[in-house]
């Protein structure tokens, strides 16, 4: 039986969309999914019992998906099924998002149950190498690819984010705690001609089982009101929500979408 740990976004939907049965749909108080009614509701706090009750339901498979943020612990709340987790929580709460949900998945698989990915469970997610869109990159976005690409090595080393904005080889910005949209919204009044890329792949030793960047129609439009004219994704890396209206919005708006091999 499989659950899933639905986040906000519309990654959840999408993925119970795909499947031939419904999923048991569980998600974190404070974090329930947009346009899913989740079947169970736990806090933080109650971890411990919530991993139980997925055992006692016959739960063998989890796929976590959805955007979820740290929440505040109340240590009051926390009971007797949960305390031997503690430690683990702490850790995980001062972790970056990456050793987050390593700490996560290492709680759920010590309990015997298989964590799997959401490219895994929905393939279709993942976009295939070479430009889906009209318009294609110039050699000057390729470059800015390269740099872009290089950058986020750096960034995913220090665990903080997986995307960020390049043009003519100058960073203008890296995407932090907030987000993509909040880091390209940060550009809308930018104040060169504009240009440039949004580039986005995951860390790079992520555990691609859970937090793989995404992108949406919603990412196209920021993507236009930041001036940029296209977006580049590491192929097998991020996943495309509404893949034919993400390519189609492009397509209407003039930017190019442009899916590149892993950097070595």
């Amino acid at each position: 039986m499989l659950a899933l740990i639905a986040g906000t976004g519309a990654l959840p939907t999408e993925l119970v969309a795909q499947l031939a049965e419904r999923p048991l749909i569980c998600a974190m108080e404070g974090f329930l999914p947009d346009d899913l009614v989740a079947d169970v509701v736990f806090p933080l706090e109650q971890l411990g019992s919530f991993i139980a009750g997925l055992q006692a339901r016959g739960v063998t498979e989890i796929c976590m998906a959805g955007a979820v943020r740290r929440p505040q612990v109340d240590p009051k709340l926390i009971d007797a099924a949960t305390m031997p987790l503690v430690p683990v929580i702490q850790q995980a709460m001062l972790s970056g998002d990456d050793g987050a949900l390593r700490a996560i998945i290492g709680l759920l698989e010590g309990a015997g149950m298989r964590v799997r990915a959401a490219q895994e469970i929905a393939p279709s997610l993942l976009p295939p190498l070479g430009c889906l869109t009209e318009v294609h990159p110039s050699e000057s976005d390729m470059t800015d690819a390269d740099r872009a690409a290089g950058i986020l090595r750096a960034m995913g080393a220090a665990d903080i984010g997986q995307a960020c904005a390049v043009s003519k080889g100058q960073v203008l910005a890296v995407e932090g705690i907030f987000g993509t949209a909040w880091m390209l919204q940060s550009l809308t009044q930018r104040p060169d001609a504009g240009g440039g890329i949004l580039f986005k792949g995951p860390k790079p030793d992520q555990d691609r089982r859970a937090d793989l960047p995404a992108i949406g129609p919603d990412t196209v439009t920021d993507a236009v009101a930041a001036g940029l004219s296209g977006i580049v994704l590491e192929k097998g890396g991020v996943l495309v929500l509404e893949k034919e209206q993400v390519v189609a919005e492009c397509n209407r708006l003039g930017l190019f979408l442009y899916i590149r091999e892993r950097a070595v």
